[in-house]
């Protein structure tokens, strides 16, 4: 006669736990933009503090907020017990977050990334906008050569993208796909519309877990 599993003991319960997410927002944005996945997610069952709206300076370059973002992960672990994060980007933010995972130490410590509207290859858009951060997302930056010089998707985390043929923020549309990653296109969704699509989050939900 088979045995019969044994009871779940608190330690199995919190290993069973979600991944803390950590959200990474754009350029000229801040951590309210992701008020209604992260609601989905909190609906979902992630504790609350396992969901931490990032709010950073997005005027800076993108490898100083990628130095940001690994204090900033360092303290939702501390926080959580968690051994890794996943991370949820939108727009610029996919940059670095990907600095981070390339540059940083970063692939210890994350286990599932996403990038939304990612401009990953860079947009003509950031043209019409100055500062470091815009240079950077200009396609053939030095930053972004950088970057995507190698193995575009290192380590062991799972990398998805998700594009829209409808986001004219992104230009050209082929910029958010990544070599190695899971990479998905959408419907007609608008740059911002990717972050509060149920459809997206129910993909990007698939995803994480």
């Amino acid at each position: 006669m088979p045995l019969l599993p044994a009871p779940a003991s608190a330690a199995d319960r919190q290993d069973a736990r979600p991944d803390p997410i950590v959200f990474v927002h754009g350029w000229n944005s801040d951590g309210s933009t992701w008020n209604t996945m992260a609601g989905r997610f909190r609906a979902d069952g992630w504790p609350a503090d396992h969901l931490d709206q990032w709010t950073y300076n997005a005027t800076q370059s993108n490898a100083t907020t990628a130095a940001r973002l690994a204090d900033e992960i360092e303290r939702v672990l501390d926080i959580t017990g968690a051994t890794k994060v996943d991370v949820v980007t939108h727009s610029m933010g996919a940059l670095p977050s990907r600095y981070y995972l390339k540059n940083l130490g970063g692939t210890s410590k994350v286990d599932a990334w996403v990038s939304l509207a990612g401009p990953n290859h860079g947009t003509e858009t950031a043209r019409w906008c100055a500062g470091a951060p815009c240079v950077e997302m200009r396609p053939g930056s030095d930053f972004l050569s950088a970057l995507n010089s190698g193995d575009e998707t290192p380590g062991s985390a799972r990398y998805a993208t998700w594009g829209s043929p409808c986001d004219i923020l992104i230009n050209p549309k082929s910029s958010v796909a990544l070599s190695g990653a899971a990479n998905s296109t959408t419907g007609c969704l608008s740059h911002s519309q990717l972050q509060n699509s149920q459809a997206v989050y129910d993909q990007v939900k698939t995803h994480v877990l």
